[in-house]
């Protein structure tokens, strides 16, 4: 514990600095740009169809209080009944395929669905096999493809904010 503890005293923060005006004002302005096109917060059901957890890892780190979804009015659900929107990771494996169709069939409308990575966008390195169907698009209606193997976080936020504009609210 002795150690550790040195260990983060000599490293001291590594975060960056945010001002505390142009974060409050950034925020702020996301709130309402959410608020403006769905008129409550906007609720996202996570399916992973088959990946290797690398975009899952992201979508973890962009939960943590740095990006503060939670704040700005965005929040994960556990019931596809609740969810706005899907974030789908990996290529949809041959067993997740009737899953990810009824839990697709189970969001209200207007649903709002993206597929994340180079997995879910168009299979990846995996593609169409005897296990995969390929991308998320060869099995239900996409609305927006972030490609990266994984992407970043702020990758999934942009969009995430793009696919909610795109709305046309």
């Amino acid at each position: 514990m002795i150690n550790t503890l040195s260990r983060m005293i000599r490293s001291g923060i590594l975060t960056e600095q945010v001002s505390p005006a142009n974060a409050d004002a950034a925020t702020g302005a996301l709130q309402q740009r959410i608020l403006r096109i769905l008129g409550r917060a906007l609720c996202i059901r996570h399916v992973d169809a088959g990946s290797c957890n690398g975009c899952e890892l992201e979508i973890q780190a962009l939960n943590n209080p740095y990006y503060n979804l939670e704040g700005v009015g965005i929040k994960f659900v556990a019931s596809p009944r609740h969810a706005d929107l899907l974030l789908v990771t990996g290529p949809v494996s041959v067993n997740m395929e009737e899953a990810l169709k009824r839990t697709f069939d189970a969001v209200p409308d207007p649903k709002l669905v993206i597929a994340v990575g180079d997995c879910g966008a168009c299979g990846g390195v995996y593609g169409k096999t005897y296990a995969t169907r390929g991308g998320v698009a060869d099995i239900i209606p996409v609305n927006h493809s972030i490609m990266g193997c994984p992407p970043t976080p702020a990758a999934i936020l942009e969009a995430i904010l793009q696919t909610v504009q795109s709305t046309g609210k």
